[in-house]
């Protein structure tokens, strides 16, 4: 039976340097992390070669596509809790190789059938969870004043769907349905064997006392939890539903290929992967309540510009390119202020509500433009609409998040 650590040696305070080890399990985490979201993302860039192929309709083509993302976020709530009891040294390889399973029934059996494939993406949004593993462990390992750099360098892994996007459909292509598959199990596999070995706890770990089970419902009780969820769901949600639809968004409304519609998304998910430790080391120095509100003040320009359906070349790239790097930005954001206000011995449960948050925010978008399109013929409803709830989110940045941050940080200290 698995016992978590009785150490309680402090963690690393203000000021204190960054030990070669903490960067070794920065990187560690981060490939996890990097390998669970390619896993979580497979299903997305075939979504378009499923529908013609299974004769889907606009709103199932997104339920499959969105099934992984609400199971990997609502997943996060009990795994952060998890994590906070057993550790990150635990949960990434148990998390890892039990998305192994699903992915190797997708590739094999899982595709021939729309029950099939919502059978299939139901399990592995396991690989969603990953990221409620990894924000609590590397967390523990940095000291205050870095952590928002820290938590963005692994938010970087989220870039794992791009390699999902730039592989899927070319390995499909050229080998055969269940290449992509195999391929990301056999990585996962090896991943799971080396983070077994090597991942190791930071000393300075909280262990909070007593069973996982109880945990969620204190972390609701947190204001904080509330504040991150919110612009969680916007910032990383907007993420998710822009990686998981864009393809479909630009071979219906553009009328681009399958490939060079996978091709962009890869682009947007990359800019936004590195802007999000850009997110957060910009935190560190300038506070993440101003990053936040100039990310959401983008958000809501780049939206607003592109609900008018303008030509890809100039202005349509400006406006997805000015919504990568503002989702990415907010999201490091975000998790720089969890790191700066939860309890230590609560940043994994919560973590796993706010990346509930975050995902179920990415969840409700492909479902909402696919019904807008099937009954209006026009994405351009979705585009305000995701304009107006930034607008909202940016609203309370500046109002109600500012005057809880510098009610809680000390003076000096940048929020």
């Amino acid at each position: 039976m698995l016992q978590p650590s009785s150490k309680s040696n402090r963690a690393p305070e203000p000021g204190a340097a960054v030990t070669g080890r903490a960067w070794l399990m920065l990187a560690l985490a981060t490939a996890g992390f990097a390998l669970n979201f390619w896993a979580w993302a497979l299903l997305s860039p075939l979504a378009p070669r499923l529908k013609d192929s299974l004769g889907l309709s606009s709103f199932e083509q997104s339920l499959l596509v969105a099934v992984p993302v609400v199971v990997g976020s609502l997943g996060r709530v009990p795994v952060g809790a998890l994590t906070d009891r057993f550790g990150g040294r635990v949960m990434f390889p148990l998390v890892s190789a039990a998305t192994i399973v699903p992915v190797l029934y997708l590739g094999l059996a899982g595709h021939s059938s729309l029950a099939a494939l919502l059978a299939g993406g139901l399990f592995l949004g396991i690989g969603g969870t990953s990221f409620a593993v990894g924000v609590p462990f590397v967390s523990a390992w940095f000291p205050p004043e870095r952590r928002g750099l820290a938590i963005g360098v692994f938010g970087a892994g989220m870039g794992g769907t791009a390699i999902s996007a730039l592989t899927t459909v070319k390995l499909v292509d050229a080998y055969g349905m269940a290449n992509p598959f195999l391929i990301t199990a056999a990585a996962l596999a090896g991943y799971a064997v080396a983070a077994a070995l090597l991942l190791r706890d930071a000393p300075g770990r909280t262990v909070p006392a007593g069973p996982p089970a109880p945990r969620p419902a204190a972390t609701f009780r947190l204001g904080i939890t509330w504040q991150a969820s919110a612009l969680y769901a916007v910032a990383f949600g907007g993420y998710v539903a822009f990686s998981v639809y864009l393809p479909t968004y630009l071979k219906t409304g553009y009328g681009l290929t399958q490939a060079d519609a996978a091709n962009r998304m890869a682009g947007f998910v990359l800019l936004a992967v590195a802007m999000r430790p850009v997110g957060g080391w910009l935190s560190d120095r300038i506070g993440p309540v101003r990053v936040l509100a100039g990310s959401l003040a983008l958000v809501v320009g780049g939206a607003l510009a592109q609900s008018f359906t303008p030509a890809l070349a100039p202005v349509g790239t400006v406006a997805f390119l000015s919504l990568a790097a503002a989702l990415g930005a907010g999201s490091g954001a975000v998790f720089a202020l969890v790191a700066l206000l939860a309890p230590a011995n609560k940043v994994g449960s919560v973590t796993g509500v706010v990346g509930a948050a975050g995902g179920l925010g990415g969840f409700l978008p492909p479902l909402v433009m696919g019904a807008l399109y099937g009954a209006y013929g026009s994405y351009a409803v979705g585009l305000v609409l995701l304009a107006l709830v930034a607008a909202a989110a940016l609203a309370h940045t500046a109002t109600g998040v500012r005057s809880g941050v510098t009610a809680r940080v000390p003076a000096g200290r940048p929020n």
